[in-house]
Parts: C-alpha cells; structure tokens; sequence
C-alpha cells in the first residue's frame, strides 16, 4: 500500500504524449468492461460469480456492428472461466474489429493470499508480488480462453498503482486504459485520478489511453482545478453544474445524460482531442444487474443514448478506431 492510501499517476512529459498521425484523424474507440454481476451496493465478494447478463451481449453486439464499431471487450476472470461467455465472445471478435482485452477484479481472480490489504479490490493496491500473480493467472487463462494473447489492459476500479505497468509490459501488454481523469478513489485506498487529463501517453513501455472525461459550462477553463476546489465546498459542484458554470462529464451512457455527453463530444473535438474513448459495463445489458440500469425504461435509454452517440460522431466525421487500429496508428 502507498503511504497515504493513494496513488497519483506522474503528470506525462511532453515527450510522453502521443502525437497521432495526420491520417488518424479524431476518432473513438469503445472498451466494454465484461465481467461477472454482483451488488454494486454490497461489500464486494469472490462468490460472486454470475454471468446471466453476457445472454444480452450478442444482440448489443450486433447494434455495434451494424455501425462499423469494434468493441474491446475487457475480461475478467469470472467472464474467462465460464464457457458460454467464451462462446459468445469468440463469436463477437470474428467481426474482424473487435478484439478481447483483460479487466482485473482482484476480489474473484485467485491467487487468494491470506491477509489481504485493505483497499486490495484495487489491484495496484496490492503487493507487487500478488497483482504480478493474479495478472500472470489471468493473462494465461485469457490467452487459453482465446487463443490470442491479450495486448490490453484495465484494472477492475480502475485501480492501477505504482507497479502496474511495469508488470503489464513485461507480460507482453502495449496499452492500458485504467485512467479515469476528473475522479479521484482515494477515499478507500483506490488511485487519485482528480488531476489527470484524457491525452494518450507512454509510460514504462505501456501506452495509456485514459477514458474519455470533459469538463463542460462556463467556467470549464478552470476544469480540474476548480472541480477539485469545489469538492470541498458543501454543494458546491452541484451548484455549478445546475447553473451551467462547470460539469465533469464521463463519455459512458452510464448515468451521463446524451444531451450532457453530445455536449462534452462538441467541447473535446473543440480542444483538439484526437481519441475519445468510451466505455459501458456488460452487465447494464440486462435490467438489474447496476444501478444504471434498473428496468426495461433504462435499457431502451441505454440503446437510444448510443443511438444518438453514434449519429454524431457520423455527423461529425469522427470515425471509429478499433484497438487494432489503435495500435497501427501507434507503430
């Protein structure tokens, strides 16, 4: 564990920022984090293992599809070691764009050492020794599973840490996408992100591609900064947000209104950001399974929200990047 409980990814160098090509355009990828279903309200617990809701993947899959977009599919131990999910997701890669990736929930992936440390469902939370061994063991099962090797990586809680990717590339992996700008789970022994922007860079051999996050409204210069100063004011970030002063947007249907996430797409492609990179959790493809999506309502606004998505990256010309031609584009 880190002294003070956190971890803070060191600010990139300019020479660390990733300069895509001219020919790369703005474009955006889309990590889906497949993983088993659990109480997302609840302690979180190794017993729970369920993939019912991976019965609902095939058909989201094909909406993607039908649209020319790659899913990186983002796997974890649970969604590895369970047959019919390693079916349907052999079946979803055969499109030729989606690939499958790896998702460490530490809490359900052995090796189980006695005495585990608090904030240890945050894998770079844990000793070196354990995430090297739980990443080895999910790394061989994944490529079992697969028949490929796995190039990219998330920590499940997007709980990275100093040693992470160290032990990533010398497992053979060439991207992360672990970094989440704007949030900060420090509270309960997680990584702080509050600092972090959404540029692609290189780290210890590994290229980080942070997941999209836009800070929107009228004071949306003071972005980071005055979001964090705003936490330690009671209401004060829920004040700005209702006065259009100042909101931190996620690209994710999850919890993101379309009208908010269209707005941050306008203020991102705005600022020059070449890759946005969204994301959703495969268990939201079932009612009930997160708190996002509750019932059959909440479904059909999932499917609307990247309906809409969608459509405006079209409009806008923004194109999809696979991982593949992520990695292309990278050399």
């Amino acid at each position: 564990m880190i002294a003070d409980g956190a971890y803070r990814p060191p600010r990139p160098t300019d020479a660390q920022r990733i300069v895509w090509p001219e020919d790369f355009g703005t474009r955006f990828t889309v990590f889906v984090d497949v993983e088993e279903e659990f109480d997302w309200t609840a302690p979180l617990d190794r017993r729970n293992r369920a993939t019912t809701a991976m019965a609902a993947f095939p058909d989201a899959h094909r909406r993607f599809a039908d649209r020319g977009v790659g899913l990186t599919c983002m796997v974890d131990y649970p969604i590895a070691t369970d047959p019919a999910s390693v079916a349907i997701l052999a079946r979803v890669v055969e499109d030729g764009r989606s690939e499958i990736g790896t998702q460490l929930h530490a809490w359900v992936n052995p090796p189980f050492p006695d005495g585990a440390p608090a904030g240890s469902t945050y894998p770079g939370s844990l000793p070196r020794t354990s995430e090297a061994a739980k990443l080895e063991t999910l790394t061989r099962v994944i490529t079992t599973a697969f028949g490929r090797a796995p190039r990219a990586y998330r920590a499940g809680r997007y709980g990275i840490g100093p040693n992470s990717f160290a032990l990533l590339a010398a497992l053979g992996y060439r991207i992360d996408s672990s970094v989440r700008p704007g949030y900060d789970y420090s509270a309960d022994g997680g990584p702080d992100f509050s600092m972090a922007d959404a540029g692609a860079y290189r780290s210890e051999g590994i290229v980080e591609l942070p997941l999209t996050t836009v800070f929107t409204g009228g004071m949306r210069r003071g972005g980071a900064h005055l979001y964090r100063a705003l936490g330690r004011i009671p209401k004060g970030r829920g004040l700005f947000a209702r006065g259009r002063l100042l909101s931190r947007i996620a690209l994710t249907p999850e919890d993101m209104p379309i009208a908010d996430a269209l707005e941050a797409v306008a203020v991102a492609a705005g600022e020059g950001l070449r890759l946005l990179n969204l994301s959703f959790h495969s268990p939201s493809l079932a009612p009930g399974h997160t708190p996002y999506v509750r019932d059959a309502a909440d479904l059909k606004r999932f499917h609307a929200w990247w309906t809409a998505m969608l459509d405006e990256f079209e409009r806008r010309g923004i194109r999809n990047a696979s991982l593949d031609d992520i990695v292309t584009a990278l050399g």
